[in-house]
């Protein structure tokens, strides 16, 4: 059951998207939003070494960015506020200056659903230093509680086929039962694909994963062959004209960047489809 929906505005190309979906699914599910902006203001500050005499332009430019990061938030809100209103939609706003990873996983705590564009949180917000690696970032997230999450696309489209990436791992099943559990949408197409070594192996994956499916209502297509999945899920999806990817490891193996931990974050940064991640 959703029945609050957290949104992060970020003030970047994935926005819009976001507010849109949200909406989406606050009508569906009869559900409040809470939309969260998150400023750092000493990220903003950290403009690296600056010059001897230099101190003047450093300053002006920090001040500058806080400004910009402000307007941006400002116009974002004002977007959100708007469409809930014109849709009938309870909502309200969480204005947080820190550290946005820490403020993120903490309005996230009573909510039931994540939803911004991943790979935006990425590049704003929640980038931290020059080794910033996005692998344990997003295992950070996670294992934190911040799930499930749906990481939206720059562009808005109505969820129809749904593709589920199943490696055959207890997280990768906890990820798909939270997807089917959730029924965000009634009337979805389903299909479930497997890359195993053993075409036996992925041909009873599938099937159990798809007993798992009808026993909630849903009738999935099945899918499995003996291609690396960093290689060939992102094909498939395109093939089957998917509208959605549900994807999820463990966050130990995520962390270490084994082979389905690299292959979710593969689709993280090359997906153009919106993504359900989960853990």
């Amino acid at each position: 059951m959703i029945k609050r929906i957290l949104v992060g505005l970020g003030g970047t190309e994935f926005t819009s998207v976001a507010i849109r979906r949200a909406i989406d699914l606050a009508r569906i599910h009869e559900a409040q939003l809470t939309g969260v902006t998150v400023i750092d203001v000493e990220r903003l500050k950290r403009v690296g070494p600056v010059p001897l005499g230099a101190g003047g332009a450093a300053h002006e430019l920090r001040e500058h960015r806080i400004r910009v990061d402000r307007q941006r938030v400002r116009e974002a809100i004002r977007e959100f506020e708007m469409a809930c209103n014109a849709n009938g939609i309870t909502n309200r706003v969480c204005r947080e200056e820190g550290d946005p990873f820490e403020l993120l996983m903490s309005r996230a705590r009573y909510q039931d659903l994540v939803i911004f564009g991943l790979r935006s949180i990425f590049e704003y917000g929640i980038l931290g230093d020059e080794d910033y690696n996005p692998s344990e970032t997003l295992c950070r997230l996670l294992s934190a509680g911040v799930r499930p999450i749906i990481a939206i696309s720059k562009e808005y489209h109505p969820i129809r086929r749904v593709l589920i990436a199943y490696s055959g791992s207890m997280e990768s099943a906890k990820t798909m039962r939270r997807f089917v559990q959730l029924r965000l949408w009634s009337d979805v197409t389903v299909r479930i694909v497997t890359y195993q070594h053993s075409l036996d192996r992925g041909e009873r994956l599938c099937e159990e994963a798809a007993e798992y499916c009808r026993a909630h209502g849903l009738e999935p297509e099945i899918h499995y062959s003996l291609g690396s999945p960093v290689e060939c899920l992102l094909p498939e999806a395109a093939d089957w004209a998917a509208d959605m990817i549900v994807i999820g490891n463990s966050a130990r193996r995520l962390l270490l960047r084994k082979l389905f931990g690299e292959t979710a974050l593969h689709v993280i940064r090359n997906s153009d489809l919106p993504l359900f991640l989960c853990q």
